[in-house]
């Protein structure tokens, strides 16, 4: 069996999946308090930059992949969109869909793999994921996916934690593996699972090296935007044939 990284480990590919369904269980419950501090809340703007370049039109379908507690699925669901939830997760698929329903909207939420996504080929307009794609075991084939069900001219969007600029590495540093697994502990009363966090952040492809693996899945005119100095960055890639 092939293995993968979890963090700086070394694990079974299916060994990978069942640690991450783990890490996901423990926080659910505090993942939004635990984004607004650790990302000192800008992480709502990195996801409303997100969405503004997905360029959203009423009407669109859009599948909201990895969409945990729903941030991007409501905003793509205020543009007029019509918006499917997806997760891996069930306790973080039903904090999204209660969320969604606490906002007034009904909206189909489905519990799938990314890799083996549950729906036909040229489905949607438009495709996100938000900080996901890097807790995948197969990010290849998740990307693959995604461009399967996205229709001819549609495009996928992924927001993810990217490569920071160098003179900013050391503090960076400090702050993930200091700052992080302590609140983790404080808050959300698990800190290995923001020492994860943090570890994966670090060996998740770089933005050319994710710019490189869209291009692999079939996407176009791939580009990326950075934020945060690099810490987070926007991909968007179109399907055009």
């Amino acid at each position: 069996m092939a293995d993968t990284d979890f963090g700086f480990e070394r694990v079974a590919e299916a060994e990978k999946a069942r640690r991450v369904e783990k890490v996901f269980d423990q926080v659910a419950g505090r993942y939004d308090l635990m984004n607004d501090l650790m990302s000192f809340g800008l992480h709502r703007l990195w996801k409303a930059f997100a969405v503004s370049v997905a360029r959203i039109r009423a009407g669109e379908r859009v599948l909201d992949v990895a969409s945990g507690s729903g941030d991007l699925a409501r905003a793509v669901a205020a543009r007029g969109a019509e918006v499917w939830m997806s997760d891996i997760n069930g306790p973080m698929l039903a904090r999204g869909r209660d969320r969604m329903i606490d906002a007034g909207l009904m909206i189909p939420a489905v519990r799938c793999d990314a890799e083996r996504l549950p729906f036909a080929d040229a489905q949607f307009d438009c495709v996100s994921v938000g900080f996901g794609l890097r807790n995948m075991t197969r990010k290849d084939a998740a990307l693959a996916e995604m461009a399967r069900v996205l229709k001819v001219g549609g495009r996928l969007l992924v927001l993810e934690f990217s490569q920071i600029w160098k003179p900013l590495q050391k503090p960076y540093d400090l702050y993930s593996f200091r700052v992080l697994p302590w609140l983790g502990e404080r808050v959300a009363g698990d800190a290995a699972a923001y020492r994860y966090l943090a570890e994966s952040i670090r060996m998740h492809p770089d933005q050319p090296a994710l710019a490189a693996m869209m291009e692999r899945a079939g996407l176009e005119q791939v580009e990326y935007f950075n934020l945060a100095a690099g810490a987070v960055a926007v991909h968007r890639g179109y399907k055009l044939g």
